[in-house]
């Protein structure tokens, strides 16, 4: 079973930086499709950015220019480089695996979670 641990997440006041880290415990799986995705309280989950195989990624308009995904292939890790943090960026952000190596489909394995919380 692959396995996908978040850490990185915390509290912060506007403005600030955050990096979120995801560990995947397989090897093929860290190389395809992977995205971090939040849900805020009261709200449907969403996408925040996703990087694919060529390192090819993309992001929601909300976070342009002001977060960063990238992986260590060598680690088996994905990060999240948050910046200028708002408020309204509040909310639980997964880390998601695909079985696909590019991101047109679905995400078929999921962390737990961290919280990110932005203070005024």
């Amino acid at each position: 079973q692959v396995q996908l641990v978040e850490s990185g997440g915390g509290s912060v006041q506007a403005g600030g930086s955050l990096r979120l880290s995801c560990v995947v415990s397989d090897y093929n799986t860290a190389r395809n499709c992977m995205g971090w995705f939040r849900q805020a309280q009261g709200r449907e989950r969403e996408r925040v950015a996703t990087i694919d195989r060529d390192g090819v990624t993309s992001y929601t308009d909300s976070v342009k220019g002001r977060f960063i995904i990238s992986k260590d292939s060598a680690k088996n890790t994905l990060y999240l480089q948050m910046n200028s943090l708002k408020p309204e960026d509040t909310a639980m952000y997964y880390c998601a695996a695909s079985l696909s190596r590019y991101c047109s489909y679905g995400m078929n394995y999921w962390g737990k979670g961290t919280l990110v919380t932005i203070s005024s």
